[in-house]
């Protein structure tokens, strides 16, 4: 038994007439007869009564022609289900990212890839670039945005690009002495209590801060103290109370509030470019759809993919 079967039975049914259901079958009327003639002795049963009146279903019948309609009903839907999947319409992504990227990146990302795929199952954390790293590597995350490439045991199996550069800046409360400057130098930050990334978190952060900010003789630590929050609204927020300076991206401006100023610091300084990653050898197509819309709406990251993937695999939703 074939699909072509039920059609041809949905059609006899339908039509009450093997002439007229050939017609709009697009076959001939003998070959018709002789499949739903084959179909009855293979299940049997007797599907169909010919009478003078018209062709009429059997209680055999019937009962076949229920089942036939959802069979092809199913069929159908299994067609669409496997093409819609294969355009990254349905499926799930799972994203871990750094609060920063939620000031920068994400909004306009995230924002559009909903638009275009609603049916994808998006399961978004908030993660250090550590932790984000370390889910990426044991197959629980598909994409991870953090500060600085992964580094360590795995990170040859991805697929790192820039999506992002920043500098750093300084948050301090309304109170504060520098609250009245529009830059503060590293030598000012010296000394004062600064509010960072944790280090087991955070350490290419960490790691370059404390480059900037010891000179060799007193480690940070130990001169003004450290306290350690890895949230962009934390460190806003524990700023805002008078615990210290907190230090951050210049997108850290977009979540500030009224009780909190926020100064350039002197010289400037680039900090470790935010990083998107992946699995070299995940080929799903939600993926690709993902990385199709960052390529749309992160300049210059079409070019770092296609070095790195070769050309874009579009993915578009069904009716673009």
């Amino acid at each position: 038994m074939e699909s072509r079967h039920l059609r041809y039975a949905l059609a006899v049914a339908e039509h009450q007439h093997f002439g007229r259901a050939a017609a709009a079958l697009g076959i001939a009327q003998p070959p018709l007869s002789q499949q739903i003639a084959a179909l009855e002795r293979e299940l049997g049963a007797r599907l169909f009564d010919r009478t003078a009146r018209g062709v009429f279903p059997t209680a055999a019948g019937e009962a076949f022609l229920a089942r036939a309609r959802r069979a092809l009903a199913e069929m159908s839907a299994a067609v669409s289900d496997a093409g819609r999947a294969a355009r990254g319409e349905t499926g799930r992504l799972r994203l871990g990212f750094i609060g920063s990227a939620l000031l920068e990146l994400l909004p306009s990302v995230l924002s559009q890839f909903i638009r275009d795929r609603p049916e994808v199952r998006l399961g978004l954390q908030e993660m250090s670039t550590r932790r984000s790293t370390a889910a990426l590597l044991a197959g629980e995350l598909d994409i991870a945005i953090g500060r600085g490439a992964p580094r360590g045991a795995g990170a040859e199996d991805l697929v790192s690009v820039t999506v992002g550069r920043d500098h750093l800046v300084a948050v301090v409360g309304a109170a504060h002495p520098f609250a009245g400057q529009s830059k503060v130098s590293v030598e000012q930050l010296r000394g004062q209590h600064l509010i960072v990334a944790p280090a087991d978190e955070e350490p290419t952060v960490a790691a370059w801060l404390t480059t900037l900010l010891d000179e060799g003789t007193e480690a940070p630590e130990r001169a003004g103290g450290v306290t350690e929050a890895w949230d962009a609204h934390t460190i806003i927020g524990l700023a805002s109370c008078g615990v210290g300076v907190g230090l951050g991206p210049a997108c850290l401006r977009v979540a500030a509030r009224p009780d909190v100023r926020v100064c350039e610091v002197s010289p400037r300084v680039e900090l470790p470019e935010l990083v998107m990653s992946f699995r070299a050898q995940d080929r799903s197509p939600v993926l690709a759809a993902f990385l199709d819309i960052t390529r749309e709406r992160c300049p210059g990251v079409a070019g770092r993919l296609e070095r790195r993937l070769g050309p874009a695999r579009q993915c578009s939703p069904s009716g673009d």
